[in-house]
């Protein structure tokens, strides 16, 4: 399940083989009937529902529900993306006549989906996050613009909001104040963004922790992997990493989760600061992570399968990560690639050689979602590449 509009999730695709080649029943909601995932061998059924996170929350409840009698029986529900965690997480009481989902605190999902809100969790916490700002208006924009050290980074700060009025299409790496003051005339009298901290990419490592904890916050399911390679470049979704045992930050990740009591899948980005030596949180996802599929372990279990196990009742069996596997999204890897060349940037984590390879789109067995994705790919990705060049050369300009 997810809101948003974005029928080239591969994230999805994964979940739905990850659990079909088991012989459990799939079925997914997509845009339409040839986005990748309703093309894939492993899906029972689709339900073409182009939502867009701009709906009422009722209406997107009685849309679930529907589903639900139409499945016929109770069905383990799989948010992929923020807006569906939350949603599922304020709406647990009718949803749970047809679904089975993990049980969280009412409010959670919507504060850690919120930049702001992890934010004060991480201070109140003790865990170390980049500095940040909240700005409430133009003119703060404009006061912190004159002390500020660039670069910077802006985010949206809450969820649905991204959708219904979207401050910036995504991470967005500021250069200057000029650039800044440029983009917040835009954001309107209140802002929704945060302003972040940039931590030097020559200085920093990035880091990405998956895992599924029970409905006492204990990890049944824990993973930790190196990212290599990102698109848009050091910002962006993950476009190539490895499997890499951290255990400093697994437990990290499991203080945290046990502190603040959450339940469910985490997809967490952290970043390692050279400077000072610690990692800072710097995105949580109270969800299924796209890249969910570069970790399992070595009794078959990932994220995905460790949820449907313990949510039907069944034990999760232990066995440490494959370490060394790599995880590679094909269509946004091969320009990551060109563009992490240029800097010189280099992942020191990383392996030499991979002991395995999982590729987000093209699997033998199920081949459809791959061509699908090819031919539905093409012109936003060479609309996104000219945003990109215009957006780049437009910060060189005001630089």
């Amino acid at each position: 399940m997810k809101i948003g509009d974005y029928p080239l999730h591969h994230g999805g695709v994964g979940a739905i083989r990850s659990l079909g080649r088991l012989g459990i029943p799939m079925y997914a909601i997509t845009e339409d009937r040839w986005t990748p995932a309703a093309v894939s061998r492993y899906l029972r059924g689709g339900f073409v529902w182009p939502t867009t996170g701009r709906e009422r929350p009722e209406e997107l409840v009685e849309g679930l529900l529907d589903i639900g009698r139409s499945i016929g029986r109770p069905a383990v529900l799989l948010p992929t993306d923020e807006e569906a965690a939350v949603l599922v997480a304020e709406h647990a009481g009718q949803l749970s006549e047809s679904f089975l989902f993990p049980p969280v605190e009412r409010e959670l999902p919507r504060r850690l989906a919120s930049k702001q809100g992890l934010h004060e969790l991480c201070v109140e916490h003790g865990v170390p996050s980049p500095e940040a700002l909240f700005p409430s208006s133009y003119e703060e924009i404009e006061e912190y613009a004159a002390r500020a050290r660039f670069p910077l980074v802006a985010k949206n700060r809450e969820a649905f909001e991204r959708r219904r009025r979207p401050a910036v299409h995504g991470t967005t790496r500021i250069g200057g104040p000029r650039e800044l003051l440029a983009l917040a005339r835009g954001w309107g009298p209140s802002p929704g963004v945060i302003l972040q901290e940039y931590l030097p990419r020559e200085q920093a490592e990035d880091w990405i922790v998956h895992a599924y904890f029970d409905a006492e916050s204990t990890p049944l399911a824990m993973f930790t992997g190196v990212k290599v390679r990102s698109w848009p470049p050091h910002a962006g979704m993950t476009a190539n990493a490895y499997v890499v045992d951290n255990p400093e930050l697994a437990d990290m990740a499991a203080q945290f989760i046990k502190q603040i009591g959450f339940s469910g899948i985490i997809d967490l980005d952290w970043r390692f600061d050279r400077r000072d030596g610690r990692y800072k949180l710097l995105d949580f996802n109270p969800r299924m992570g796209a890249q969910f599929r570069l970790f399992e372990s070595e009794a078959g279990v990932d994220v995905v399968r460790a949820q449907h196990l313990d949510l039907t009742g069944r034990r999760v069996p232990e066995g440490e990560q494959l370490a060394g596997r790599r995880f590679v999204v094909e269509n946004i890897d091969l320009p990551a690639l060109a563009a992490y060349r240029r800097s010189g940037y280099t992942t020191p984590h990383a392996p030499a050689r991979a002991s395995g390879t999982e590729l987000a789109w093209a699997a033998r067995d199920d081949m459809k979602p791959f061509f699908t994705m090819l031919a539905r790919f093409v012109k936003p990705g060479v609309r996104h590449l000219w945003q990109l060049w215009r957006s780049r050369r437009a910060a060189a300009l005001a630089e």
